[in-house]
């Protein structure tokens, strides 16, 4: 069961943002506690308003060095983590931010079916954006009105590459749009380490 919550930042009221910058990290892995984060993220992450973290953390310890840098962290368990990740986390999320539903929930099963094991996850949500991970390839793109992100992971050493992903995104206007639109203030990128 997944509750939504409304972002808040720097004590502001929801009505009073604009926009909000988003890290988007998953896939960590990192059990051993003298592996760190990359440098690359962290720098680009203090720059960011929140960050979310799509599971397979392994370890508290990274949820840790990321509130370091930037004290508003979401955080979705993945199938990979430790007991004491999952009893704190859950597995599927719901922010509203600036209007937008966003669903959180790191996957499972085949790469090649995470789409739609998404789409059925969040089927009664209403989401405009949904973010994953699981398979360490990263992806960014619409099925139908549903944005789909997936920042691919920071440091598996056996991936194509390593990246993280940026998502910025502007008010909601709540004009009618046809089918498939409305979705122009968010803004989403795939960065390679």
């Amino acid at each position: 069961m997944s509750q939504i919550i409304s972002f808040v930042k720097n004590g502001n009221t929801p009505g009073q943002l604009d926009q909000v910058k988003i890290g988007v990290i998953s896939d960590t892995h990192i059990a051993d506690p003298r592996q760190h984060l990359p440098p690359a993220v962290l720098c680009a992450f203090k720059q960011v308003d929140l960050i979310v973290h799509l599971g397979d953390i392994v370890s508290l310890r990274v949820i840790e060095e990321l509130r370091s840098i930037c004290p508003q962290v979401m955080v979705v368990a993945g199938n990979m983590d430790q007991e004491e990740v999952r009893k704190k986390y859950p597995q599927k999320q719901i922010l509203e931010i600036l209007g937008y539903k966003i669903g959180l929930m790191h996957g499972a099963g085949p790469a090649g079916g995470l789409p739609e094991l998404l789409s059925q996850a969040f089927s009664q949500d209403n989401c405009d954006l949904i973010i994953f991970g699981h398979s360490h390839k990263p992806m960014n793109e619409r099925i139908g009105s549903v944005l789909f992100f997936n920042p691919g992971s920071a440091t598996d050493l056996c991936a194509a590459y390593n990246s993280y992903g940026i998502i910025e995104l502007k008010k909601k206007v709540s004009l009618p749009k046809p089918p498939g639109q409305g979705r122009e203030g968010i803004e989403a990128k795939i960065i390679r380490i």
